[in-house]
C-alpha cells in the first residue's frame, strides 16, 4: 500500500494544463461500443478508472490499445460477453455499458455497479428510461439481465437531472428506431462532450447542454477520432489548492465558464480571480472569509468540489456552511480534517465549519476520491507532515497528482506504507 507524504507550509505557484476529463472519458468509453470499426480517443487521462474501463471493454470483444497518449478501440466485433463482478463493481460507470451493449446485441448482462461510497446512487432513472426504449431489464442474483426485441424512440422525463442517466439513455437511443426526447436532462459539460462524440460517430443528437435533448435514431454508428476536453474537476482542485496555500496558480487549456460556480465562491471568500479565453488564475495572499456553499446540479456548485471546498474553508475566518444536496453521505472528509485540527461538524446535510488559524499535520485516510483530494490540499496548507492513506482512491481521478503538485512548489511524495511504519518504530 502506498501513501502520500506531504510536508506542509509551501504556497503553490505556477501554471499548468490538466489532462482530459475522467468523467467524460468514462461516458465515452461506455458508448464507444455503439460504433463499428476503430475509434481513436485523444487526451484520455491515464487514471485507474479509465484503465479499468478500457480493460473492461475487452470482455465484450473490443480490441484496446494505448498508444502515444491516445486510446485506440476497435469495436467491430462486439458480443454480450461476461464481465468480472469485481472489475464492474470497482467503477460505477460500468453500468452505462448496459444500454450500448443492448443496442448492439439485443441482450446484455452486467453485475450491479459500485464506485465511491458517498451515498445512495440508485439506477432507477436508468432502468425506467431503458424500459421506455423497449428494454426488459431484471436483477437476478446481483446481475442486471437485459433483453430487447428492438429499441424504439420514446418520451423520457427524468425526475432528477442525473448526468449518468442522461448520458446512458442518450447513447442508447442513438440506435433506437424513431425519435427519443429526454426532458429535464442534465446539462453538465460531460453530457455535451458525449453528445459531440456520438455525433462524430454519426448520431443525430440535438439540444445537448439544455434540459431537452432530442435523439433521432440511426441504423448504425461508425468509429471516429475525438479529443476529450480538459477535466474541469482537476482544474478546480488546483485552483482551490492555490486558495488554501495562499498561492498563485493559473490553469490553462480549460473553459472558464465551467469553473464559474467555484471561482465565484472563491472570490466571495476573498481570493483574487483572473480569467482569459482559455485560462483561470486564482491568487490569495491573506486569510479567507467564511462563506455558504450549496451543491446543485450544473451549473450550480459541483458536488465533486464540495469536500475540497470544505478543506479550503477550514482555514477561513469565521463560520462557513457547506450544504450537500446531491449525496447524503459525502462526509468522509469531516473526521479526518478534524484530526488535523479543523473544527468541522455535520448537521443533517450541512457541514458547519468553524475556521481555525492553522492545521497540523497528521495521519489521515481517504474514504473516497474527492475526500482524498481534500485531505491532500489540507496537508499542503498544514504545519508539519501529513500522511494520506488509501491513495488508490485518489488515483481513480487524478493523473500524476503528486508530481503536478510538486511542480507547483508543493512537497508531496508517494511512499510505501512500510517506510512510514519503519520511521515510526525508529522514533519510538
Amino acid at each position: 500500500m502506498t501513501v502520500f507524504k506531504i510536508q506542509g507550509g509551501s504556497s503553490l505557484v505556477g501554471e499548468l494544463e490538466v489532462p482530459g476529463s475522467k468523467n467524460a472519458s468514462l461516458a465515452i468509453l461506455s458508448s464507444v461500443l455503439l460504433g463499428r470499426g476503430t475509434t481513436v480517443l485523444h487526451n484520455v487521462p491515464r487514471v485507474s478508472d479509465t484503465l479499468t474501463k478500457a480493460r473492461l471493454l475487452t470482455n465484450f470483444g473490443a480490441e484496446v490499445e494505448w498508444r502515444e497518449g491516445s486510446l485506440i478501440v476497435d469495436s467491430t466485433d462486439i458480443h454480450p460477453g461476461e464481465a468480472e463482478e469485481e472489475t464492474v463493481r470497482s467503477i460505477r460507470t460500468s453500468f452505462y455499458l448496459l444500454g450500448p451493449l443492448l443496442a448492439r446485441n439485443g441482450r446484455a448482462e452486467l453485475p450491479a455497479p459500485g464506485g465511491c461510497k458517498i451515498g445512495a446512487r440508485p439506477v432507477d432513472f436508468h432502468l425506467k428510461g431503458l424500459a421506455l426504449l423497449g428494454a426488459d431489464v431484471v436483477l437476478e442474483g446481483g446481475v442486471y439481465k437485459a433483453r430487447t426485441r428492438g429499441l424504439r424512440g420514446a418520451e423520457i422525463y427524468l425526475d432528477f437531472p442525473s448526468a449518468g442517466a442522461t448520458q446512458h439513455l442518450m447513447a442508447t437511443a442513438t440506435l433506437a428506431d424513431g425519435v427519443t426526447v429526454i426532458q429535464n436532462a442534465a446539462v453538465e459539460p460531460e453530457v455535451t462532450a458525449l453528445a459531440a462524440f456520438l455525433n462524430r460517430m454519426g448520431a443525430r443528437i440535438e439540444g445537448a447542454g439544455t434540459s431537452t435533448i432530442t435523439i433521432t435514431g440511426v441504423a448504425s454508428l461508425e468509429g471516429c477520432e475525438f479529443r476529450v476536453p480538459s477535466d474541469r474537476l482537476q482544474a478546480g482542485t488546483y485552483l482551490a489548492a492555490a486558495a488554501i496555500t495562499r498561492g498563485d496558480v493559473t490553469v490553462r487549456g480549460i473553459l472558464p465558464d465551467n469553473q464559474t460556480a467555484l471561482v465565484n465562491k472563491l472570490r466571495e471568500a476573498g481570493a483574487r480571480i483572473d480569467e482569459g479565453p482559455d485560462w483561470v488564475r486564482v491568487a490569495c495572499d491573506r486569510r479567507l472569509q467564511g462563506i455558504r456553499v450549496k451543491t446543485m446540479p450544473y451549473p450550480g456548485f459541483p458536488t465533486d468540489m464540495q469536500q475540497i471546498m470544505a478543506a479550503v474553508l477550514t482555514l477561513a475566518e469565521g463560520t462557513s456552511v457547506v450544504e450537500e444536496t446531491i449525496y447524503e453521505s459525502r462526509i468522509g472528509h469531516v473526521a479526518e480534517l478534524n484530526r488535523m485540527g479543523a473544527r468541522v461538524r455535520v448537521e443533517g446535510r450541512a457541514t458547519i465549519i468553524e475556521g481555525v488559524p492553522s492545521l497540523s499535520g497528521s495521519t489521515v485516510e481517504a474514504s473516497d476520491l474527492r475526500a482524498g483530494a481534500a485531505l491532500v490540499l489540507a496537508g499542503l496548507a498544514a504545519e508539519g507532515t501529513t500522511l494520506v492513506k488509501n491513495v488508490r482512491h485518489i488515483d481513480r481521478g487524478y493523473e500524476n497528482f503528486e508530481h503536478t503538485l510538486t511542480a507547483l512548489g508543493g512537497r508531496v511524495e508517494r511512499i510505501e506504507a512500510a517506510e512510514t511504519e519503519e520511521a515510526r518504530q525508529h522514533q519510538e
